[in-house]
């Protein structure tokens, strides 16, 4: 018997231990655009999840933004059923009209989609072929932004899509691997135009910053971006269960929080508790920005009598003696 290639072992392995643990006789789900990341990763699906007593299912989503774009939705559908995928669909989504730029309205439509269809067929997970460049990427971006701990921490391996697990396989796996085992594998993948179009700001990172990082520092730039990001995950980790019980501990009698409970505690869990608190009271989570919180901070920590803080959402906090606490809107 042959030896299995590398790149194909690794990301088999990778796929594994993602899915080892979760409930069997159902189905898991590959998202799917065609690429080598997805594909390679939906390669390694069909084969491991049978083995773990899991239905293999892949779904492809058209954003329809590009032309020919069904028909290559259609050719991965019928790729994936030639394999063995058990249940594959094509989505068709609709991205004009949504808030945000082009790439975050195109996420928000796909993950909807992807959340559709789990649910529809009672999908344990629902796995992307995230890798570890995407990282590193993501990390620069985050750093550009001044995006914080949060921001560094990068894409999680696991996190909740609307009640869905999200599962990111691939994030130990580099780019070059996944275009390796295609190779390998005799697949060819699809090569999206928009990842080298200069207008996107990761195409950016993707064709210049990082490459220009690799010369300057040496190759291991990439897997250290991307430790990174797993440490600082860590962390966040450990200060989101601080602030959880600061959170809890932090309730005043008559509602709203305690200005003394909050102002003895430190800077990154209180900040923790504050974000907690006004996503309570109604704050959308993506509109609350640094600016915000540290509004709130100031009316604990550098009180001067002033007036009601405005957050995302229409929601008013204001400090009353002793307390913050939510304005009610007649």
């Amino acid at each position: 018997m042959a030896a299995l290639a590398p790149p194909v072992a690794a990301i088999r392995v990778a796929v594994r231990r993602a899915l080892a643990g979760l409930p069997g006789c159902r189905p898991v789900l590959v998202a799917c655009s065609g690429g080598a990341d997805s594909l390679a990763l939906a390669a390694a699906t069909v084969f491991v999840a049978p083995r773990l007593g899991l239905v293999p299912g892949l779904v492809t989503v058209d954003h329809g933004l590009q032309t020919g774009s069904a028909e290559r939705a259609d050719e991965v559908a019928t790729w994936a059923r030639s394999v063995g995928f058990a249940l594959v669909e094509a989505v068709r989504v609709e991205v004009a009209g949504r808030s945000g730029g082009p790439e975050a309205a195109a996420r928000e439509a796909r993950y909807e989609a992807l959340t559709e269809v789990a649910r529809r067929h009672d999908a344990v997970a629902v796995l992307t072929g995230h890798t570890r460049d995407d990282q590193a990427e993501t990390v620069l971006l985050a750093l550009a932004r001044g995006a914080g701990p949060r921001g560094l921490a990068g894409m999680p391996a696991r996190r909740d899509l609307s009640g869905v697990p999200l599962l990111r396989p691939l994030l130990s796996i580099s780019r070059e691997q996944t275009r390796d085992a295609c190779a390998v594998l005799g697949l060819r993948p699809w090569q999206d135009p928009h990842n080298t179009d200069p207008s996107y700001a990761r195409s950016r990172v993707r064709a210049d910053v990082l490459p220009a990082l690799v010369r300057a520092l040496g190759p291991g730039v990439v897997d250290n971006l991307a430790r990174t990001s797993r440490m600082v995950a860590a962390d966040n980790a450990a200060l989101d269960d601080l602030a959880e019980a600061a959170l809890a501990a932090g309730r005043h009698p008559e509602g709203g929080l305690s200005v003394p409970e909050l102002a003895g505690l430190a800077p990154a869990v209180r900040g923790r508790v504050l974000h907690a608190w006004a996503r309570e009271l109604g704050a959308p989570p993506g509109a609350l920005s640094h600016r915000h919180i540290a509004a709130l901070d100031a009316l604990v920590t550098d009180w001067r009598g002033q007036g009601p803080t405005d957050l995302p959402g229409g929601v008013r906090v204001l400090r009353r003696a002793d307390r913050l606490a939510p304005v009610t809107l007649d």
